[in-house]
């Protein structure tokens, strides 16, 4: 059931309408639910039930703020690299490399 479940919620982003969206949203939260599956799945399905508005509003906007995460990824990485830098210029000088 796992495996349905991760394929069914890539399917929600098949659609193109916010509305069928939240439909396919509440929909499949509702399955989710259902005592037979497992915990983890009715976890899944307690958190698309707790995000339904947010999730369907990405297929109004279709922004993503993946890049900016990808950019505090790599700067939280150059920082673990810098520990032990003296001087912030240097800090500074590396991060925006």
């Amino acid at each position: 059931m796992a495996w349905h479940a991760k394929e069914a919620v890539r399917e929600l982003y098949a659609h193109t309408s916010p509305t069928l969206a939240l439909q396919w949203v509440e929909r499949l939260a509702a399955d989710m639910a259902d005592s037979d599956n497992p915990i983890e799945v009715r976890s899944l399905g307690r958190t698309l039930r707790r995000w339904k508005d947010q999730i369907a509003a990405w297929h109004s906007a279709q922004v993503s703020n993946g890049p900016t995460e990808a950019a505090n990824n790599l700067i939280k990485r150059l920082k673990r690299v810098a520990f032990g830098f003296t001087s912030f210029r240097n800090y500074r000088i590396r991060s925006l490399l």
